[in-house]
């Protein structure tokens, strides 16, 4: 599995609107929704389940990065959305810095294996120092395209 095969490029948001984490995890739901990754009627469920999991513990790692997760029975494939906020977001993060880069990981409730393997991508690619500092400067959509691209074939 890739970061490729699993970020929608629709639902890559460059600029987040949204100040507070729980507006921000509802933007990034919005633009999957938007994408054709999840039906609009499970909207209230899927970010009900984020900050239901947000509560149990930050999803927010530190070194400026977040990964939301959700698992629900609505959702029929793998889906990521990424958003960039070039103010910080407190996501009440590990390590108390304010969260650039946020990963917002859609999974079948059905495929707890794939959701494993999708995060074990997402976690890879976001440990690497350079992959991180690429994606703060990205300004478009077309620009975290690219990158995953590159992320992909190795070439950070």
């Amino acid at each position: 599995m890739k970061l490729g095969d699993i970020v929608v490029q629709e639902a890559v948001v460059t600029e987040l609107r949204a100040m507070e984490r729980d507006d921000v995890i509802a933007e990034i739901i919005d633009a999957l929704i938007a994408s054709g990754a999840a039906p609009p009627e499970v909207r209230g469920e899927l970010i009900a389940s984020v900050l239901e999991r947000e509560s149990k513990g930050t999803t927010g790692f530190g070194k400026g990065v977040a990964v939301p997760h959700v698992k629900h029975k609505a959702v029929r494939r793998m889906a990521a959305g990424v958003a960039l906020s070039p103010r910080g977001i407190d996501f009440s993060s590990m390590d108390k810095q304010p969260v650039y880069s946020v990963f917002l990981l859609l999974s079948p409730d059905n495929k707890p294996e794939e959701h494993l393997q999708a995060m074990e991508v997402i976690f890879r690619n976001l440990s690497k120092e350079t992959f991180r500092r690429f994606l703060r400067q990205a300004s478009t959509p077309a620009d975290v395209k690219q990158l995953i691209e590159d992320a992909d074939n190795q070439a950070i």
